[in-house]
């Protein structure tokens, strides 16, 4: 099994989080029917405008968030420059002994960007995570070759999910776009010349709340030194994905209940069905 982190609360509550995995979800109201065809010849129309393939299919400035975040004015640092506003954005959040003992401290706005972006592929580099992971080695029950992932092991996440679920995500969206100015340019920065962060972020969230639900133990093999997902199925999934199944179900359930909290505040599209 990958070493096993924690990204998925910190997607939820400190700006998300939390896909490749994640698909682009677009929504769109289909055109109204032409009338049928005189017999007198029509004129020449003019032809349909094209939608601007760069255009944000979640404009940050439709969020719902956006009406809360509008009073701020103050300037925002550099993104160089800018681990000292996100530090004391996040004590605001989740309070100042939590964030010395969860978070990574430096280059903060990067770490999200690309751990957002990282959620739905394979792996996600340990190096760039913006917040500690739990504490223990990972969980197993059951003889070699009928292994499964134990049933204590949920138990390892209780301290992120209590602080996640204590952050109120209406204020947590507020100063996502607040600072959205810096997170967009980090994703931009990483590779993303004419892409909306948070069109990424809303399809991360889509694609983590498209996880399975598994009940009932979920059987490991050992190939070699980690544990690997039994089902081919399951082992195929993203790392995100993995994440919330290695969580357990009702760790999950909570981690996607927040998710869609902070959901609402970032867009008024519905999430795909």
């Amino acid at each position: 099994m990958d070493d096993d982190r924690t990204i998925g609360w910190w997607v939820l509550g400190a700006f998300l989080l939390a896909a490749a995995g994640g698909a682009w979800v677009w929504w769109r109201t289909p055109a109204p029917a032409e009338p049928a065809a005189s017999q007198a010849a029509p004129a020449e129309q003019p032809a349909a405008a094209q939608p601007d393939p760069q255009a944000a299919e979640h404009p940050i400035e439709a969020a719902p968030a956006a009406l809360a975040a509008m009073a701020e004015t103050a300037p925002l640092p550099a993104l160089a420059e800018s681990d000292s506003a996100l530090r004391t954005a996040i004590a605001g959040l989740v309070g100042e002994g939590a964030l010395l003992e969860f978070f990574h401290m430096t280059g903060i706005a990067t770490r999200i960007v690309a751990t957002i972006d990282n959620l739905p592929r394979g792996k996600v580099a340990t190096k760039i995570l913006p917040v500690r992971g739990p504490g223990g080695a990972f969980i197993v029950d059951g003889e070699a070759g009928a292994r499964v992932i134990g049933a204590a092991n949920a138990g390892r996440y209780a301290a992120h999910l209590r602080l996640a679920e204590a952050v109120d995500s209406r204020r947590a969206a507020a100063l996502y776009v607040r600072f959205y100015p810096l997170l967009q340019q980090a994703y931009r920065e990483l590779g993303y010349p004419q892409g909306s962060f948070n069109d990424r972020l809303v399809a991360v969230i889509d694609h983590l709340l498209a996880t399975p639900a598994i009940d009932g133990p979920i059987s490991l093999v050992q190939p070699g030194v980690l544990y690997e997902f039994a089902d081919p199925s399951l082992e195929a999934r993203s790392a995100g994905q993995k994440l919330l199944l290695r969580m357990g179900p009702a760790n999950a359930a909570r981690v996607k209940s927040k998710l869609l909290e902070f959901r609402r505040q970032i867009t008024t599209a519905p999430p795909p069905q």
